[in-house]
């Protein structure tokens, strides 16, 4: 498994590349990385499953020509699944029916091999940004409110500070609410900022955002499961 992380403050989408050629799939991690991306890489559609069940993405580039099962099927059985991740479908497959099959099938948009990067990252930001003006672009959690257009967070109508990755804890927990969030989840969620995590950075950040949410949202540890993010108890 190749993988890109960033050291950057912020990351302009989090994507997982599932591409079963190793040197195409190391300048498109390269490529998206230096323009700001944090990139996760897969060969296989099993191992893209195992991602998508660890960390949250904004989008998903997906061969069709994976060794182990069509890229097509892939998107089909999120699709069965409930799973609204936009998806950008990628191959040497250029015919109309292959293009018709992947976007009735569940995917979101179509790219043509060989293509430039500008190019790329420009159509994964189009389906993110159409994906996203469809959905509510807020969180509410009793008084607790996230805008996730502009990343900014309200409590009991007053604003919340929070720092980058008191927010991507903080958004990964409410996405999620009232449901256990594994810490694993938490910890992939603020990888992009910082390469050398410390094993209790996910503890901090929690001490950090109780204290900054005092009585107005609840965040209970599960010991041995993760955390959950509740209404004011």
């Amino acid at each position: 498994m190749l993988r890109v992380r960033l050291t950057a403050r912020r990351i302009a989408m989090r994507l997982l590349l599932v591409e079963d050629d190793a040197i195409m799939a190391e300048g498109m991690c390269r490529g998206l990385a230096e323009m700001g991306h944090a990139v996760e890489h897969v060969d296989t559609a099993e191992g893209a499953r195992l991602a998508l069940d660890m960390v949250p993405f904004d989008l998903a580039i997906i061969d069709i020509g994976l060794p182990d099962e069509s890229g097509i099927s892939l998107v089909r059985g999120l699709r069965r699944a409930g799973n609204p991740l936009p998806v950008l479908i990628v191959t040497a497959r250029d015919s109309v029916t292959d293009r018709v099959d992947a976007l009735d099938l569940g995917a979101d948009d179509y790219l043509v091999k060989p293509f430039s990067l500008l190019e790329l990252a420009a159509r994964c930001r189009a389906v993110v940004r159409r994906i996203s003006a469809a959905a509510s672009s807020e969180l509410a959690i009793g008084d607790l409110r996230l805008h996730l257009a502009d990343r900014s967070a309200t409590l009991a109508d007053a604003p919340l500070a929070l720092t980058p990755r008191e927010w991507a804890v903080l958004e990964c927990l409410a996405i999620r609410a009232r449901r256990v969030v594994p810490k694993e989840r938490l910890l992939a969620a603020i990888s992009g900022w910082d390469r050398d995590l410390l094993p209790n950075t996910v503890e901090a950040l929690i001490s950090r955002l109780r204290t900054k949410l005092g009585d107005k949202a609840c965040i209970t540890t599960l010991r041995g499961f993760g955390y959950r993010l509740d209404d004011a108890q």
